[in-house]
């Protein structure tokens, strides 16, 4: 299994980024996928999941209206469209299958 996170970046409050995360070693369209963020002397929170067919989605309350994920089976990848950031959202973000992470990318929201 490997899961390969790109798309951070630093992006100003109000901005908008788009975190993509490429999928491998599994059959992809079996199983649900999630995001999930760390930031700096903090633990590592889930984000957002989405099921095997992309019809059920689930946000933490803090990003609920602002972040998307959604994917696309065909290739394999996961995405989390991030509108409207915060300062707050700054972490490193981590695509998650069951126990496998991918290396993880950074996020910084500053003006």
């Amino acid at each position: 299994v490997q899961l390969v996170e790109s798309g951070g970046g630093l992006v100003q409050p109000g901005g908008s980024l788009r975190l993509s995360c490429a999928a491998s070693g599994f059959t992809f369209s079996a199983y649900g996928m999630r995001w999930y963020r760390q930031a700096p002397g903090k633990e590592r929170a889930l984000v957002a999941s989405i099921s095997s067919g992309g019809g059920v989605r689930n946000y933490v309350g803090s990003v609920k209206g602002r972040f998307t994920i959604s994917r696309d089976n065909a290739k394999s990848t996961v995405y989390l469209q991030m509108n409207s950031p915060k300062p707050e959202d700054t972490a490193m973000y981590y695509c998650n299958r069951l126990t496998s992470w991918g290396q993880g990318t950074q996020v910084t929201v500053s003006s």
